[in-house]
């Protein structure tokens, strides 16, 4: 591995360039009229790997978007690295916020802008990129499978029928992801812990059409103010959550994790002024680390109804809707907060209006144990790259088909991220650190290489 540094300053361009080309496509797996692009990522990632030296790469498809599978087997008797990452991205919107097109990628200041270029084109491209490094080298130690799917922005809703259905081609001995952050770019980290998700949507509805505000308002109940109270009552004012039974199953963190959390680099006046807030919000008595991270929360997603347009229009709308994420921690089901959520929002309904609450996707909340050797492989790659060793964090983001994994295939993941907090993801401006990118291609083969020797032992 010690020429891989030579390697990526005589190739930069060209890494560069092909990451921009992926960029292109916009692979939005959430708007059934981006079907023909996301076909076409997939294509464009199973060239990529069939490049890279890979073999039996083929795209498998599902009842949702392909999921394209590859590999390389050097010896049976190697432990199997198993690289799972997604090439389908986030919608774009709201377009007219972004600085420079979301699929025209731009780099400046050092980093690439284009939609999905941290989340996850960038990090799981930098997978493809040092396994084409180790095949040219003939460097590889180990084998090595690929799992790029296209439905994660969108609840890998099919992975799991794939997963169970293909055990014996998925079988390895470890999962590698890159779909999280770390600290810092002088602070490495890896995340151990990931939070559950329950996502969902509301519709509320009032009169049987749209009304004049004049002649009926104040008399008539308007879906929108409704709904608003509703979401309001939603929690207290210590930012706590109202409804029934939310926390019962809440893992409470000891007061020796909490202060060994707390080593983590972190300016509170820093984080205020990158995002032009005044100051910190969330539930009272916990730091905002711990709040994005070992609490759960609940977050309005989007919410609209009524008239929008230029102008105005004084009308009572007929309905009104907004979509609810609730973030989970260890030891709440996903399954289980849904109904809850439900049962208590059907609830507090007046007689006014009727409810209809519509679950989407949801996910288990996940930690993963730093005593086992893929962890201590990630770990000392980062530090020998990095030369500062790696935090464990837990992360305030969901990636559910890490519970999927360790219960279909018995395996536990490592995710090793290098991406930061400032990317932008899911927003306007996405961006991904060029720094970021080769370091992660320079880092992926020392894992291989630790993760064969540590397996070995």
């Amino acid at each position: 591995m010690s020429k891989i540094k030579e390697y990526l300053d005589e190739n930069k361009d060209q890494l560069v360039n092909e990451l921009v080309d992926l960029l292109k496509i916009p692979s939005v797996s959430a708007d059934p009229a981006y079907k023909a692009e996301v076909n076409r990522c997939a294509e464009h990632v199973k060239q990529s790997l069939v490049n890279a030296g890979a073999d039996n790469v083929e795209i498998c498809p599902t009842a949702g978007h392909p999921i394209v599978y590859g590999e390389k087997i050097i010896d049976p008797a190697l432990p199997t690295v198993l690289v799972y990452g997604h090439y389908d991205v986030q919608p774009a919107d709201p377009i007219e916020l972004w600085t420079s097109p979301p699929f025209e990628p731009v780099i400046k200041n050092g980093y690439i802008y284009a939609r999905g270029a941290a989340d996850d084109k960038g990090q799981f491209y930098m997978h493809v990129k040092a396994f084409e490094y180790m095949m040219k080298t003939d460097s590889l130690p180990c084998n090595a499978k690929f799992m790029i799917e296209g439905e994660e922005e969108v609840g890998s809703e099919n992975l799991g029928l794939f997963v169970k259905a293909n055990k014996e081609k998925l079988k390895a001995d470890t999962i590698l992801i890159s779909d999280t952050s770390m600290i810092s770019n002088e602070q490495p980290s890896i995340s151990v812990g990931l939070r559950g998700l329950s996502y969902l949507e509301v519709e509320v509805t009032g009169p049987n059409r749209d009304l004049h505000s004049g002649l009926y308002g104040g008399a008539v109940g308007n879906p929108i103010n409704i709904l608003c109270n509703m979401i309001a009552s939603l929690t207290d004012e210590d930012n706590h959550i109202t409804i029934p039974g939310f926390y019962d199953n809440v893992e409470e963190v000891s007061a020796e994790d909490r202060a060994e959390m707390a080593r983590a680099p972190f300016n509170q006046d820093d984080y205020n002024t990158e995002l032009k807030i005044k100051s910190g919000f969330g539930e009272k008595g916990y730091s905002t680390n711990e709040r994005t991270s070992i609490r759960p929360t609940l977050d309005v997603n989007g919410i609209w109804g009524g008239y929008i347009g230029e102008g105005a229009k004084t009308v009572l709308p007929s309905k009104a809707y907004a979509k609810i994420s609730m973030r989970l921690v260890p030891n709440q089901s996903s399954e289980e907060i849904t109904e809850k959520f439900q049962k208590h929002f059907e609830s507090i309904a007046p007689d006014a209006v009727k409810v209809v609450v519509k679950p989407h996707h949801g996910g288990e909340p996940f930690l993963i144990p730093t005593d086992f050797s893929a962890y201590q492989a990630a770990s000392k790659a980062m530090e020998t790259t990095f030369g500062v060793k790696p935090i464990p964090v837990r992360s305030g983001g969901s990636i559910p088909i890490t519970s999927l994994f360790e219960e279909e295939l018995g395996l536990k993941s490592v995710l090793m991220g290098f991406g930061l907090a400032t990317d932008d993801i899911h927003s306007p401006d996405e961006h991904y650190g060029i720094f970021n990118y080769l370091k992660g291609i320079e880092t992926i083969p020392y894992f291989y290489q630790y993760f064969t020797e540590e397996f070995g032992k």
